[in-house]
């Protein structure tokens, strides 16, 4: 988790908070702390939520990248396995034809 991301999270609840005591306490001068405090929790679980689903993007795009140099490595490695087999197969078959050469010209 960035740094970033929590003081974005913290702006977010203390923004939640003035906005909430605004309305409730600004225009009427009944008390409802619970009104004020339940509109923090529901901001603050919010902001968790946001985080906990960044973090898992993040686990995820590392996983995706983790795969991709894997198959990289295996893509690679059968490629050299394909090129020594055909250059094998390549000799042999240079082999086998300056033999069918040196038979038809004796």
């Amino acid at each position: 988790m960035e740094t970033r991301d929590i003081i974005f999270s913290v702006v977010m609840v203390l923004s939640a908070f003035v906005l909430v005591w605004k309305l409730v306490y600004g225009d009427s001068p009944k008390e409802d702390p619970v009104i004020v405090m339940s509109s923090v929790i529901l901001i603050g679980m919010l902001a968790i939520l946001f985080l906990s689903v960044g973090e898992r993007l993040r686990r995820i795009e590392e996983e995706i990248e983790e795969k991709e140099r894997s198959l990289r490595v295996s893509m690679q490695s059968v490629e050299e396995k394909v090129r020594e087999k055909v250059d094998t197969t390549t000799r042999r078959l240079e082999e086998v034809r300056n033999e069918i050469i040196r038979r038809g010209y004796r």
